[in-house]
């Protein structure tokens, strides 16, 4: 049977920690190996994508950025893409994309130590964040420095789930980042601060009474909230059962956290942002804590649509 290459999407920043936190989720992309040509050609090949990727794949450019530091021969190789994770969403699907590229250079050649998959797919992607989800699992924050950037991994209560709204309109990250201000106030930064610590503190001691106001941004969603029309709406539920909400990566999908009623939960978050004007796929969604690299078939969710 051909090799198949199983890495997750994540959800990033979690409210206050912007290019910092992200958890991995049970929204996966498949790439399965169907050729391999020990011809020294060093080039990933998408033979086949569903859904269909203009241009060169992230996939691609993972293997080739690989390639180029390797000290041997490197095959060319030829795979099929299929993914679960919608594209331009803040689910971390091109982090994901990169993330499987470097693993099937490891799949064709021999395996490679995480920080230096870490530091290429960062190169790639720009920031760390969802790269270090799709590699860990779990939840995981990072360090970025003069020596480099490495990942630290964080446990997540398995009680808990994401329920996440898509909506039918992506939002580039290039757009997102170009709405943030070159500068934050200091009443800001301790205020976002205090909320990152007081998250991690929360989800690491099973304190879901601290997760709402944890959850809380000065940063990122207040600079985005006029791209995302439905995000005010979402930050300001009032229900029980919503232990907090934020921006799900540079958006326009939005997450809430929850630990029971997710169906009911999923439809007051579906009609949330249609009564905003944004009809949306609604997802309950499981992290994925493995960090290891899967094969074989493996079930995802698919969601309700609006």
């Amino acid at each position: 049977m051909a090799a198949e290459i199983i890495v997750p999407g994540s959800v990033a920043n979690l409210g206050a920690g912007f290019d910092t936190l992200a958890v991995a989720v049970q929204l996966y992309l498949r790439a399965r190996i169907v050729d391999i040509r020990a011809d020294g050609g060093g080039r990933l090949v998408v033979v086949n994508s569903r859904p269909p990727v203009s241009g060169e794949n992230a996939v691609e450019r993972a293997y080739a950025a690989i390639a180029r530091r390797a000290t041997g021969a490197v095959p060319d190789v030829f795979v099929e893409v299929e993914s679960d994770i919608p594209m331009a969403a803040g689910l971390g699907s091109s982090a994901a994309a990169s993330v499987a590229g470097l693993r099937v250079f490891e799949q064709v050649t021999a395996p490679v130590e995480e920080a230096t998959l870490l530091a290429v797919a960062t190169s790639i992607e720009g920031h760390a964040d969802n790269a270090a989800a799709s590699l860990y699992g779990g939840m995981t924050s990072v360090i970025e420095s003069s020596d480099g950037v490495r990942a630290l991994q964080w446990k997540w209560p398995d009680d808990l789930r994401w329920i996440v709204a898509t909506p039918f309109t992506g939002l580039a990250t290039s757009t997102a980042r170009a709405a943030l201000a070159p500068t934050v106030p200091r009443e800001d930064a301790v205020f976002n601060l205090q909320r990152v610590l007081s998250l991690v503190h929360a989800l690491q001691n099973g304190e879901y009474d601290r997760l709402r106001e944890a959850l809380q941004d000065r940063w990122h969603q207040p600079a985005r909230a006029a791209l995302v029309p439905h995000l005010g709406a979402v930050l300001a539920l009032d229900d029980p059962d919503v232990l907090g909400a934020c921006l799900s990566g540079a958006g326009p999908s939005v997450a809430v956290l929850a630990r029971r009623d997710f169906a009911r939960i999923e439809r007051l978050l579906q009609s949330t942002c249609e009564a905003a004007g944004s009809p949306v796929t609604v997802r309950t969604l499981r992290v994925h804590q493995s960090p290891d690299v899967m094969s074989g078939a493996l079930a995802s969710a698919h969601g309700r649509t609006a």
